[in-house]
């Protein structure tokens, strides 16, 4: 199977410009492509993660992959699939958010003699000249035609400001900038990316002719990165401060039973005939490929010893075999007792299961707390510092979110 098959029984490949194109440059190991992360957080999250899983497969192949940091372009904010505008970031900001993603960004992709690139827009952009864009860029796009873009239209109706209409512009001259600078000729992006993309191409074709139309390309990915991206709770970070190895792996462990197998395909780098066999697996081993997936993608952000904990603590609360120990954990100290006894609400909060002492009360009037295995009906319980000495209690709220709380 050739890499491109690969991708596309992966379920990876959304839509391409010039598939024979595409096919003969990743399948030998020919393209210098591109993907674009716009900084607008200080870490990567889930939604990312088919990008930086596609990048590390076409590297494996020989590809040169360059990861754009969008430093110039978070300036604006791409207004696809939002309904209000970005809010606006300072220049630090945006420069220490640029070092977190290059940090965890080196974990997937080698950055090492000439192997790929990592470049920010912002070495271009901000040094534009507004009157010289519109002269030399702004003329070579239709107005009506950017207002089909669909990342567009779903914002026309709640107001779509000049600034963030700039968005594809902006995006449409990195391509030229990489075509030029690095003989870039394939961009990837999720499917609400498409527009830009083409952007970029039709750019390059009015700028430097027809036989460089030729040669640039697109590959769009599926959507389903985007939808990865944000749970109830909240993003899933990939930086183990904002998301611990364990809620990384609780994450993908309760994914649905029908997204399993296509998690499998699309974030693993397990062989497919492996995965084909776990498709017919039923019942409790159902469950077993869900381990596999959330070992596999926490091995590969993390690493293998924050899998194995991870593992042992789902497996210890869950099932069987599992280490105490690597449940996680808040360890109390002095100043956190008051009169030798600290109260439920200040535990919950303490531990991080809930933000405020009010959403304490709610969750405990609500039958959502579990102490030691008792459900906690009054808010006014208390522990006693040799109640949590030792291996101490598990605090649980809902269904999936522990604790375990000690003191020494």
């Amino acid at each position: 199977m050739t890499l491109y098959d690969e991708l596309k029984a992966r379920g990876l490949i959304a839509q391409v410009t010039d598939e024979e194109e595409i096919k003969e440059f990743i399948n030998n190991g020919k393209a210098t492509f591109y993907i674009g992360f716009d900084p607008t957080a200080d870490s990567l999250h889930v939604g990312h993660f088919m990008a930086l899983c596609l990048m590390k497969r076409l590297q494996m192949a020989g590809n040169r992959p360059i990861a754009l940091i969008g430093g110039g372009t978070a300036m604006i904010g791409d207004p696809s699939g939002r309904t209000d505008m970005r809010q606006m970031m300072t220049t630090e900001i945006i420069d220490h958010n640029s070092e977190c993603f290059k940090k965890q960004m080196s974990k997937f992709i080698d950055f090492s003699e000439g192997k790929a690139l990592m470049v920010n827009n912002a070495d271009w952009l901000t040094k534009l000249n507004y009157v010289e864009l519109l002269r030399d860029v702004g003329a070579h796009f239709s107005v009506n035609r950017m207002l089909t873009a669909e990342c567009y239209k779903q914002r026309m109706e709640k107001g779509l400001t000049f600034l963030e209409f700039n968005y594809m512009i902006m995006q449409s001259y990195d391509f030229y900038e990489l075509f030029k600078e690095y003989g870039c000729r394939l961009q990837c992006g999720g499917d609400d990316q498409w527009s830009n993309i083409l952007g970029g191409t039709e750019l390059i074709r009015r700028k430097l002719g027809e036989n460089a139309y030729g040669m640039t390309i697109a590959l769009l990915l599926t959507s389903e990165g985007k939808k990865m991206g944000k749970t109830q709770a909240g993003a899933v970070w990939l930086d183990p401060e904002k998301t611990s190895p364990y809620d990384f792996y609780q994450y993908w462990r309760n994914v649905d039973d029908s997204d399993v197998i296509k998690c499998l395909r699309m974030l693993t780098f397990l062989p497919l005939e492996e995965i084909d066999r776990m498709e017919k697996w039923e019942g409790s081993e159902i469950n077993r490929a869900k381990e596999i997936l959330a070992f596999e993608l926490t091995k590969l952000v993390h690493n293998e010893e924050e899998a194995k904990k991870a593992q042992d603590a789902a497996r210890a609360l869950f099932s069987v075999g599992g280490d105490i120990s690597n449940i996680p954990s808040t360890r109390l100290v002095d100043t956190d007792f008051c009169d030798g006894a600290i109260a439920i609400t200040d535990l919950l909060v303490k531990t991080g299961l809930v933000p405020s002492k009010s959403e304490a009360r709610r969750a405990i009037d609500q039958g959502g707390v579990e102490a030691a295995g008792e459900k906690i009906s009054d808010i006014g319980v208390r522990f006693t510092r040799q109640q949590l000495q030792g291996e101490g209690i598990i605090l649980k709220r809902g269904k999936k979110a522990f604790n375990r709380v000690f003191t020494e």
